[in-house]
């Protein structure tokens, strides 16, 4: 098994993978673009693919090296982060979809990122 720290940092690339693709498709579509004009359009769907790829293999990896029992029921903080990753990876194409809701995806991004992380951190519940 690799070492919990490997998959932090596996964990950590997906995030900023995710993030920065999320952030480059909202400001492109802020500035007026469209999906048919963004010549990085597949190098960012590239980066958000691996990146939610590797936040869900970091994620589990690490619950595996903290001796997550298997086949427990998730606790409560895990079940937020698993939807703050569901809500990343469905959201990319939104601001294409609706333009206006670019603005507001910028703003919550990293509040999305910070509450996944105060999750893991204090495992409020």
């Amino acid at each position: 098994m690799l070492p919990y720290a490997f998959y932090k940092i596996v964990h950590i690339l997906g995030i900023a993978l995710a993030l920065v693709a999320l952030g480059g498709f909202a400001v492109h579509a802020l500035n007026g673009g469209t999906k048919s004009d963004n010549a990085a359009r597949r190098l960012l769907i590239a980066m958000h693919g691996t990146g939610a790829f590797l936040i869900l293999l970091g994620g589990f990896g690490l619950l595996a090296r903290i001796n997550f029992p298997h086949g427990a029921p998730y606790p409560g903080w895990l079940w937020v982060k698993l939807v703050v990753w569901l809500v990343m990876a469905a959201i990319v194409m939104l601001p294409y979809r609706k333009p206006n809701a670019a603005r507001p995806m910028l703003i919550a991004l990293p509040l999305f990122a910070v509450t996944a992380a105060l999750m893991a951190v204090y495992k409020p519940f």
